[in-house]
């Protein structure tokens, strides 16, 4: 675990890695922009490492995305991304005949994975299709929702001995953000086609690991590094493949957050942003006191409360230390008193 290295001498988070594998929204642009840092950052990055973009959004397919990370900046071809509906392929491909007919809800970024790979696509359950996929698009609503049940229900359902046909959801984020604010997301509209059919879809995206699979053979890369902003979706995701991981505090996850992880959703390290790729990770320490040391900052737990030691910086070494005597207390975090400025 990066978080707890002992090392002499402190090293980069990219130290034995063999590719870096980066989420999009909150660790390379926020709305229309690139978040500060980033673009140089992940460009220094591929001159010595391959760089893949990992995506649950199944709205877009890859050329699309590489033209919108092009247009920010970074050095990137479509194969450099890997979208959710990819490694749904993968899955598909496992549970249906080539050349199947498949069921579609969703957008662009499904229907071009299924054509690349020589699926045939529909919008009808009347079609009997052989399975179905599932995505997000702003445009889906109940008529699809609906639709999709019926063909999930034509051979099986709740109540009947076959399980049904294949049902693969690209992921199942709760929410999306938009520029309005946050939206339901493609988890939201899939609880809505398992409330009609009494099942549970396979999953291609974060935190699920077909996706971080698909990733690991494009690049072929046996020691990657996840770098993300969420602990629910990239750094548990990762865990689950077991890549090591960063947790870069640009998006959605904050201090508050990543002091109070669980054991399943832990980065190996914490980066305040994208240069933090390229710096020394400082060393993790235990000191007299039963404190943690990371840089001048020390931290340690008594009982039930969570005593600042030394703020050294003040910032990222002191919740680095926060979080290591947090973390390997065994004391789950609302049971523990944390100063407030730790959250800060």
């Amino acid at each position: 675990m990066g978080l707890f290295r002992t090392q002499a001498e402190a090293l980069t988070p990219l130290e034995g890695i063999d590719a870096v594998f980066a989420d999009l929204d909150g660790v390379v642009y926020a709305g229309h922009g690139a978040i500060p840092h980033a673009v140089e950052s992940l460009n220094r990055t591929k001159t010595s490492h391959p760089v893949g973009y990992i995506t649950n959004n199944a709205s877009r397919n890859d050329a699309s995305v590489a033209r919108h990370l092009a247009e920010l900046g970074l050095d990137v071809v479509p194969d450099d991304v890997v979208t959710s509906p990819q490694a749904a392929m993968r899955l598909l491909e496992e549970r249906v005949e080539p050349g199947a007919l498949v069921f579609v809800v969703g957008g662009e970024g499904i229907v071009a994975e299924l054509e690349k790979c020589g699926f045939r696509v529909t919008r009808s359950a009347d079609d009997s299709p052989a399975a179905v996929v599932q995505g997000f698009a702003p445009e889906v609503g109940w008529r699809e929702l609906a639709e999709a049940s019926f063909a999930l229900n034509a051979h099986g359902g709740p109540d009947a001995a076959a399980p049904g046909i294949p049902w693969i959801a690209t992921n199942m984020d709760w929410t999306i953000p938009v520029a309005r604010g946050i939206a339901p997301g493609n988890g939201t509209l899939v609880s809505a086609v398992h409330t009609a059919v009494g099942r549970f879809p396979v999953v291609a995206g974060k935190p699920e690991t077909p996706i971080f699979e698909e990733a690991k053979r494009r690049f072929d890369a046996q020691h990657p590094l996840v770098v993300g902003d969420r602990l629910d979706t990239d750094i548990l995701g990762a865990n689950r493949a077991g890549m090591s991981s960063a947790l870069v505090l640009t998006g959605i996850d904050r201090a508050k957050q990543v002091l109070a992880a669980d054991a399943t959703s832990r980065p190996d390290f914490i980066l305040g942003d994208l240069r933090g790729l390229h710096e020394p990770y400082p060393v993790v320490e235990s000191v007299r006191g039963g404190a943690v040391r990371v840089g001048a900052a020390r931290v340690r737990v008594l009982g039930n409360r969570v005593e600042i030691v030394a703020d050294g910086d003040g910032g990222l070494d002191l919740l680095r230390a926060a979080c290591a005597a947090i973390w390997s207390s065994g004391t789950a975090i609302h049971a523990l008193d944390v100063p407030a400025r730790l959250y800060s």
